[in-house]
């Protein structure tokens, strides 16, 4: 029997007003961070080392998660690498690798966090921070009636990561405390600026990815003591509906999170949802929680459908806890999509 697929732009009208406050009587599936994969990306000729700095293929390959596998949402940049760029690294965007990988840094362009100088200039003139906003245009006019149009940047300890070697800032960290904040409050209002360019081209949302500086990664100590004022700056400088997505362990962590400036929390399957169901402040959001490595790339469709049941308790709309595995099949992605919209 063929699955009845809602009417048009119902899911993108249920997943906007959720992020605003209303709750639909249904389960939205989308996301904020990168969702796309090899086999959808296949399905329009694409492959995703060639799009990052056209905006037509950018576009082209994010719109791939709605019309391939039906989530409710269209999401830009397909990599960590945009602000980083920005600020002067080098990006290698693995054009050639078989199969497709993510775009990475494979030489920190700083000795210390405390030697960054940040370029004057307007940051839509810096990188592919433009070519991200004009994506996000031509997404809004070929896609943004049935879907919602997102875009994410990173959090500003995991921009660090980008431009400093890890085991290096660690050290800073332990050696010039006060000197390593004050560069990472430079990046918040660094990356509050990008986030502005993607809102001003029509972004419907932002997720900020925080991913390096979770608490599951870093520790709480190291949490409080350099990663949340920076990463606070950065949400109470962003409009809501705000999106902070953080991937590892963070039981312990539930309360700080709570207290931050963001209407929705995405975590990942290694965080218990109820926990956090239960930690997050009277209206705040849950998304998540499913694995998209263990689940949605090496699970089999039962094994999604059961996730996504299991996280239907707790969370208000199903999302892949980080950005999607390239190696997800088409069958998987789809079979989230379907067990959320008979989840309810």
């Amino acid at each position: 029997m063929t699955e009845a697929k809602p009417p048009a732009g119902a899911e993108r009208a249920a997943a906007l007003g959720l992020l605003r406050g209303v709750r639909p009587a249904g389960l939205p599936c989308f996301s904020g961070l990168c969702s796309v994969s090899a086999a959808g990306l296949a399905h329009s000729g694409a492959r995703l080392g060639s799009v990052h700095a056209d905006a037509s293929k950018l576009a082209a390959a994010a719109a791939t998660s709605l019309h391939v596998f039906g989530l409710a949402s269209v999401s830009v940049p397909l990599d960590l690498c945009v602000e980083a760029e920005a600020l002067g690294a080098q990006v290698d965007f693995c054009a050639d690798a078989e199969p497709p990988q993510y775009p990475r840094v494979p030489q920190f362009p700083l000795a210390k966090l405390s030697d960054l100088q940040i370029d004057p200039r307007p940051v839509a003139e810096l990188g592919r921070v433009n070519v991200v906003a004009q994506a996000i245009r031509l997404l809004v006019q070929s896609a943004g009636q049935q879907a919602l149009v997102g875009a994410w940047v990173p959090g500003p300890f995991t921009l660090a990561l980008y431009l400093v070697d890890g085991e290096a800032l660690l050290n800073q960290i332990v050696e010039e405390p006060a000197a390593v904040s004050a560069s990472l409050l430079q990046l918040a209002d660094f990356i509050t600026r990008v986030a502005r360019v993607y809102l001003d081209a029509g972004a419907d949302f932002i997720t900020v990815h925080e991913m390096g500086g979770s608490p599951g990664y870093v520790g709480l100590r190291t949490f409080r003591r350099v990663v949340q004022a920076p990463l606070q700056q950065l949400l109470q400088a962003l409009p809501a509906p705000r999106v902070l997505s953080m991937c590892g362990k963070l039981d312990a962590a539930l309360g700080l999170l709570a207290g931050l400036a963001a209407e929705a929390i995405n975590i990942d399957h290694l965080t218990d949802a109820a926990a956090a169901r239960a930690a997050l402040a009277p209206g705040q959001l849950l998304f998540g929680n499913i694995d998209p490595e263990g689940v949605l790339a090496h699970g089999t469709p039962a094994q999604v459908r059961t996730a996504v049941l299991a996280a239907a308790a707790h969370v208000d709309a199903i999302w892949p806890g980080c950005d999607l595995d390239l190696s997800a099949p088409d069958a998987n992605l789809l079979a989230m999509v379907a067990a959320a919209r008979s989840a309810r």
